[in-house]
C-alpha cells in the first residue's frame, strides 16, 4: 500500500499557442518555446507538459481547452495569442465558453503589468477561468503572444537589485491550484516567489 500523498504528484500543464500563421507553418511559433523555457526555470517541483498549436478558430480553441482539462487532466492550462481586438482574436470568448467560474483578478493584473511598457495594453482582453468537472478542476489563463510579454506577465517587474516592483500573476497560481485540489507547487524564488498564507505553507518532513 502506497503512502504517497496524491498532492505530491507532478503538476500537469497544458500549453496552447494560438496563431493562424504559426499553425499553418508560415512562421515558427514562439509562444510554446517561451512558455516551456520559463517553466523550466521557474518551477522547483515536478511538472509534466502537453502542448497544442492551433489556429485562431473558436471551435478549435474550445476543443483544445476541454481536451486538456477533461481528458489529459491538466491542472493548469495556459494559452498564448488571440487576445486582441481584431476580428480573428477569439481566445477570451472560447475560454469563457468552457469555464465554470471567472477569475477576473488575473486579467486585471496582466494589463496592469503591460501598462508599464505600452499604452496599448488596454487593448488586451486576457481572461482567467476555472473549469470544473465531476472529479477534476483546472485554472486556465490567457497570456499575450510575445515571448517578452509572456515573461513579464508571469514573473512581474523587478528593480536593478531583483526586488519586485509589480507582482507577476504566477505568484498567485500555486495557491489557486491548492484551492482547486491540485498538486502542491514549489517555485524558484529568484524567478517567481509563490505566495501562500502561512497556514497553507507545507513544511517538508525531515528524512
Amino acid at each position: 500500500m502506497s503512502n504517497t500523498d496524491p498532492l505530491d504528484r507532478a503538476l500537469r500543464i497544458g500549453l496552447v499557442s494560438i496563431s493562424d500563421r504559426a499553425s499553418a507553418g508560415i512562421y515558427q511559433d514562439q509562444g510554446l518555446p517561451a512558455l516551456q523555457d520559463w517553466f523550466s526555470q521557474a518551477l522547483a517541483s515536478a511538472w509534466q507538459m502537453e502542448t497544442r498549436l492551433i489556429p485562431d478558430e473558436r471551435s478549435a480553441i474550445e476543443h483544445a481547452l476541454i481536451d486538456l482539462v477533461d481528458v489529459a487532466k491538466c491542472d493548469l492550462v495556459i494559452t498564448t495569442g488571440g487576445t486582441g481586438p481584431s476580428r480573428r482574436d477569439v481566445t477570451p470568448e472560447a475560454t469563457l465558453a468552457v469555464s465554470t467560474k471567472e477569475m477576473p483578478g488575473f486579467g486585471e493584473q496582466m494589463r496592469q503589468i503591460s501598462l508599464h511598457f505600452v499604452p496599448t495594453a488596454i487593448l488586451s482582453r486576457q481572461v482567467a477561468v476555472i473549469r470544473e468537472t465531476t472529479d477534476h478542476a483546472a485554472l486556465i489563463l490567457n497570456l499575450p503572444g510575445q515571448p517578452k510579454s509572456i515573461k513579464e506577465t508571469l514573473e512581474g517587474l523587478k528593480d536593478v537589485d531583483g526586488k519586485p516592483l509589480v507582482n507577476g500573476i504566477f505568484a498567485a497560481v500555486p495557491y489557486c491550484i491548492d484551492l482547486i485540489g491540485g498538486p502542491y507547487i514549489e517555485t524558484n524564488a529568484s524567478i517567481c516567489k509563490a505566495f501562500r498564507p502561512k497556514s497553507a505553507i507545507r513544511i517538508k518532513a525531515q528524512d
